[in-house]
């Protein structure tokens, strides 16, 4: 191959002559030699250059780091791999501006919303676990047998969630937060509790109405039907305790304890859970009718 001139040089990678000029200044792609009247001449290495630092400039490299790998100071490797790390750290920060900005544009949030929301989206590990166990352990401290539904009632979030896991997180995070919700879960546990028989435990009543009402509900039935009024039936000599029964529904059908399940399943991986509300809403006007 010939001596190559800047020009030759620019035409022969893509790139103008003032770019090329640019990296030679700083000698990152030194010439192979002078013509007679002392022009810059280059050769393939310099093709092999420029195409190398052009590629390493598309992917965000810097001056300092590419002149590094091309004067093999540092191999393509060792390189790679640290703007990798890099890079993920990045992604990871854009996606928790992303949760955080687009939970703000669903709720109207107030700028003091949006600082709490991006302190949920930054918490670690460690932080996470803190806020569940004060949570779960105010909803279930102190009752026996409620290990396994305060494991199930856990989020584990991913090391590297995807956008609506750190969105459902920071929406859940801020459920588990709130002193209403966790005084609703608090009493759904102690009824729960209270349930229980000494001898035989008593089936849960969520449960039940949802096999019972179930199916009388997706038939079209009229809540105040004679119909519906045999379901109560059913349902009442299970469970005789009309008013506990009517107050366990009531609190196990309210909207925020839905949407905890949701957002739990979001997080988790899970399948979408059952949306129980609208059976447990149809049984509750039966009983009130009957």
């Amino acid at each position: 191959m010939a001596f190559l001139s800047i020009g030759e040089l620019a035409r022969r990678t893509g790139l103008t002559v003032k770019t090329v000029r640019f990296y030679a200044d700083r000698g990152i792609v030194p010439p192979a030699g002078r013509s007679v009247a002392g022009h810059r001449r280059y050769d393939a290495t310099a093709v092999a250059r420029l195409e190398l630092v052009r590629t390493l400039r598309e992917l965000g490299l810097d001056l300092a780091t590419i002149r590094r790998v091309v004067d093999r100071e540092a191999t393509l490797a060792e390189v790679a791999a640290a703007h990798t790390e890099a890079l993920d750290i990045q992604i990871r920060t854009l996606r928790l501006r992303r949760a955080v900005l687009s939970a703000a544009a669903r709720y109207g949030s107030t700028p003091q919303e949006v600082q709490h929301m991006r302190e949920l989206a930054g918490l670690g590990e460690r932080e996470r676990r803190a806020l569940i166990d004060d949570f779960l352990g105010q909803v279930f401290g102190g009752l026996d047998g409620f290990a396994g539904i305060a494991r199930s009632l856990t989020p584990e979030l991913p090391d590297d969630p995807e956008p609506a896991q750190l969105e459902a997180w920071i929406e859940l995070a801020g459920l588990a937060r709130e002193p209403a919700f966790r005084d609703l879960m608090r009493q759904l546990a102690e009824r729960h509790a209270a349930d229980r028989d000494p001898v035989l435990l008593r089936r849960d009543p969520v449960a039940l109405v949802r096999d019972e009402a179930g199916p009388a509900m997706a038939a079209g039935v009229d809540p105040a039907s004679a119909l519906a009024g045999r379901v109560v039936t059913a349902v009442l000599t299970r469970y005789p305790v009309r008013e506990r029964l009517e107050a366990q529904l009531e609190a196990a059908r309210d909207p925020r304890r839905e949407r905890y399940l949701e957002l739990l399943s979001v997080v988790n991986g899970w399948p979408a859970p059952e949306r129980l509300g609208p059976v447990l809403g149809w049984f509750l006007t039966a009983l009130r009718h009957r």
